[in-house]
């Protein structure tokens, strides 16, 4: 039997098996097969991935695995620098400076978080995965999702793998990955439907307000889409601190 040999680098070793987390994989050459194909047979995503070395070259995943390759795969945010290829073809496209989102059903709380802090979100309870890989490909949003095989369908270029189940971490988690600090614009979107928001004079609102809101605010937003109005109510304490936690870039 001939074999290639795959070391998977940094966060990629997040979807191995816990056994197999630390050892350098054999895969089996028993067909006519790209290196794309071979490293998405461990469960890792194209999309998480930046460079693939193969016995000190850098390639592309169209690659065909050969018998004795030693393949080296590094994510995005990580580097080869002990690696003397030269020069290094990185496989993950630049993401935009304010880029935009689309998030599995499976997400929805992170999707509010996203909206509520400024940034386009796409994301419907009923949005099916190839639906999602679709618009991805068509508008060049980003896919965030917990779904591996979404992220493995071929046409979609960005994507990436939220690692925790918990939907306040994994707001902080997205702001990191995609350094998205610099773009905040809290309270600029509505968390329900992702149209911006447009300040509304209390007058032409008025006759769709409760007694008790028309009498004590006079300052609102509306949404462009939807029509939902907003004001600081007594929630808006708790949606300040939360926003506040949120842009807090961590140290580094």
């Amino acid at each position: 039997m001939e074999y290639a040999y795959l070391h998977f680098h940094a966060t990629l070793k997040d979807f191995i098996s816990p056994v197999k987390r630390n050892q350098i994989i054999a895969y089996a050459v028993d067909r006519r097969a790209s290196v794309k194909d071979v490293i998405e047979s461990c469960n890792v995503p194209h999309t998480e991935i930046d460079l693939i070395i193969v016995n000190g070259v850098s390639v592309d995943f169209d690659y065909i695995v050969q018998n004795g390759d030693e393949i080296h795969v590094y994510p995005v945010c990580s580097t080869a620098a002990h690696e003397p290829c030269r020069p290094l073809h990185h496989l993950s496209p630049p993401i935009a400076e304010n880029p935009r989102f689309i998030v599995d059903v499976n997400l929805g709380r992170l999707a509010r978080y996203l909206r509520l802090l400024g940034f386009d979100c796409l994301y419907r309870n009923d949005f099916a995965d190839p639906s999602i890989a679709e618009i991805s490909d068509k508008t060049n949003r980003i896919v965030l999702t917990r779904d591996r095989k979404l992220l493995k369908r071929r046409i979609i270029t960005y994507g990436y793998f939220v690692r925790t189940d918990i939907p306040e971490a994994q707001i902080r988690e997205t702001l990191h990955r995609f350094n998205l600090y610099a773009s905040l614009a809290p309270l600029t979107r509505c968390t329900h439907c992702n149209e911006k928001l447009v300040s509304a004079e209390k007058p032409f609102i008025a006759h769709r307000l409760k007694p008790l809101t028309r009498q004590h605010y006079d300052k609102f937003l509306m949404c462009s889409g939807c029509h939902r109005i907003y004001w600081q109510g007594s929630h808006s304490t708790r949606i300040a601190r939360l926003i506040e936690d949120f842009c807090r870039q961590p140290v580094r």
